[in-house]
């Protein structure tokens, strides 16, 4: 499915994710605080900060754990995407007790920013030509994973007339 999406389109999709969150961002400012929520559009902010934040991290965790030669790529890849959602977490429940307007404008922010996200990837995907069928992504996939595998014999069938589960 991510065949079509190729590395020159990262640079795009990072670019239009941070100009959209940027005027999203704002707009969400300017709304709240016109119905007096200002803490509710500070939140939004703020998680659409952590959003970006976090996903210029990924590139650079990315780079990192390429240029370090480690044979095992996705354990320390997995241990910083833990690490940098527990900050998140830590992050935006520490605010939400101190208040609620300001806790759920960063989750409003956060999920904001992944919807963003996403829609990006998806333009850059179906601006890049026409995708494979699921049956063409699905047939490939089976016949890249069993290269080198033969599949065991099949199990031996008793006689019909051999009887079953009783006496």
């Amino acid at each position: 499915m991510f065949a079509h999406f190729t590395l020159p389109d990262v640079p795009d999709v990072a670019r239009r994710t941070v100009t959209m969150v940027l005027v999203i961002g704002v707009a969400a400012l300017v709304a709240c605080v016109s119905f007096d929520k200002p803490l509710l559009g500070l939140g939004a902010c703020i998680g659409l900060g952590l959003g970006t934040l976090n996903f210029r991290m990924i590139g650079q965790s990315v780079d990192r754990v390429t240029a370090s030669g480690v044979e095992n790529k996705r354990r320390p890849l997995a241990i910083n995407t833990l690490g940098r959602l527990g900050i998140i977490t830590v992050v935006t429940l520490g605010l939400m007790t101190l208040s609620h307007q300001l806790g759920f404008g960063i989750l409003a922010g956060l999920a904001v920013f992944q919807v963003i996200l996403l829609a990006n990837v998806a333009r850059s995907m179906a601006k890049s030509g026409p995708m494979t069928s699921v049956e063409d992504v699905i047939n490939t996939n089976v016949i890249d994973d069993n290269i080198g595998y033969t599949p065991p014999p099949p199990p031996a069938v008793g006689s019909p007339d051999e009887t079953r589960g009783g006496a």
